[in-house]
């Protein structure tokens, strides 16, 4: 017999009359696929799922679930590797039906419903050759990517996508609709640059977007062996220093099955270096010309639109994922070397990553106020693990954690929460700045005090 949900059917009932959307059970027809999320290592059981179409769904699912005394989880894109998305015996707000994106060119804005995700985005921004900096695979959801501050291809010469934030519409912990900008609510406005989804469940959000006429990339693959000779090859030209334009990363991989790529290398580990370029393809094949003259096995470089780079790194569904990051000081030799070694403990053939993303430009240049301490490291490694057999469950865990601690000699403290799961309250906070967290702790008294929204990297709100 399906499990039943613990809320009574009369409750159930109103909720399902007052939404507009749809309201989802265990047992119900499309519970499952509806309590799916990104990381297939999560595996949840909600109560209820209220799939939201306005604004007024979700205040009336806020408040049935806190009329129910149900844990309230926020999803948008599901992306979280922590499946902050879901929880157990608690009511999920789904925000997935809310997905309309509205270019603005004339204003140079894009205004985005609260579960938009990045295809949604960048789909509606491309015909006017406008962008925002978004996430590096198309699925990801725009509003927890933005209120954790926004890291992708275009931060260099854009800065963070929440550096281009301009307004939120957020329904609150008892129901209100708020509007946060920098002169409407200034402090909750502040806090939503890298404090999270925990003020809130934002309804949408307003950008600003920039020129971007014309976009390429560049992809090199090693052989593995010749990574260390790449990678540094790939700091001095960023180090240069390259132009805000440039952006991309050393990542070692498995071998893909694709038409440039030589039979010896599909299903082996190799290093890609991948070189985004927000320009014409002649500046691009100037810019990877250094890189060229190393012999790689393989290379593509060509000029593409950008909506269609942001969905090539898509991971297929199903997929096992546990990821971390340590954002550093700088990257000598030494943390080369050492990035590298790691590198040879990758689980392959699998869809791991192991990743070090240039920063600087405009994400150091963009405002020293908001809770984002992180954004003046020169460099990231992100070791991302994605993988199929849950045989392989502790050996991936372990290899994210052993590059973690190979590169922990070099870390600034600080790391980008997005990046990361659930380990602990000092990594929350080094990734906010003490300061900050106290400052965002206020922010979470004043709008949620009884910590509602908490199915995140949670800021307990300061005591009375």
């Amino acid at each position: 017999m399906a499990p039943r949900t613990a809320v009574p059917d009369a409750a159930l009932a109103g909720l399902r009359e007052d939404l507009a959307g749809e309201v989802y059970v265990p047992g119900d027809p499309g519970y499952d696929e509806a309590r799916t999320v990104f990381n297939a290592m999560i595996d949840r059981r909600p109560a209820v799922i209220a799939q939201c179409e306005t604004p007024e769904d979700v205040t009336n699912a806020v408040l049935f679930g806190r009329t129910a005394e149900l844990p309230i989880a926020v999803r948008g894109g599901g992306h979280s590797v922590a499946g902050s998305a879901l929880n157990d015996g608690g009511l999920v707000v789904d925000l997935r039906r809310m997905h309309t994106v509205v270019a603005d060119p004339e204003n140079m804005t894009v205004r985005v419903a609260g579960g938009a995700t990045m295809s949604h985005l960048d789909h509606a921004c491309q015909p006017f050759r406008v962008a925002v900096t978004g996430g590096r695979v198309s699925t990801t959801g725009v509003g927890g990517f933005t209120l954790g501050g926004g890291s992708g291809w275009l931060e260099r010469k854009f800065g963070l996508a929440c550096d281009n934030l301009l307004a939120v519409e957020l329904v609150t912990a008892d129901g209100r609709h708020v509007h946060a900008d920098a002169e409407k609510n200034p402090e909750l406005f502040w806090a939503l640059h890298g404090g999270g989804g925990n003020f809130g469940v934002v309804t949408s959000m307003t950008l600003r977007v920039h020129p971007l006429p014309e976009f390429g990339f560049a992809l090199l693959l090693f052989p593995a062996d010749a990574g260390p000779e790449a990678v540094s090859a790939y700091r001095d030209l960023i180090d240069a220093p390259a132009p805000d334009e440039v952006g991309g990363g050393a990542i070692y991989m498995t071998g893909p099955p694709e038409e440039f790529v030589p039979p010896e290398l599909v299903g082996r580990l190799v290093c890609g270096v991948l070189v985004t370029y927000a320009g014409p393809e002649p500046g691009l094949r100037e810019i990877v010309a250094p890189l060229a003259a190393l012999e790689p096995a393989a290379a593509m470089v060509t000029e593409i639109p950008y909506v269609q780079l942001q969905c090539m790194l898509d991971d297929p569904p199903g997929m096992r994922n546990y990821w971390s990051a340590e954002y550093l000081t700088g990257f000598p030799n030494e943390a080369v070397d050492r990035f590298c070694e790691r590198a040879g403990d990758m689980p392959v053939p699998s869809g791991t990553q192991h990743v070090m993303f240039p920063m600087g430009g405009r994400v150091a240049d963009g405002p020293a106020d908001f809770p984002l301490p992180w954004r003046t490291a020169p460099w990231a490694v992100h070791p991302f693990g994605v993988w199929e057999d849950p045989a392989d469950d502790e050996r991936v865990v372990r290899w994210v954690k052993d590059v973690r601690a190979a590169m922990r000699p070099w870390s600034a403290g600080a790391v980008y929460l997005n990046f990361i799961g659930a380990e602990g309250a000092d990594r929350i906070t080094a990734g906010l700045g003490a300061e900050n967290a106290r400052r965002l702790a206020a922010v979470k008294a004043a709008y949620d005090p009884d910590n509602v929204f908490r199915f995140n990297h949670n800021i307990a709100p300061a005591a009375a």
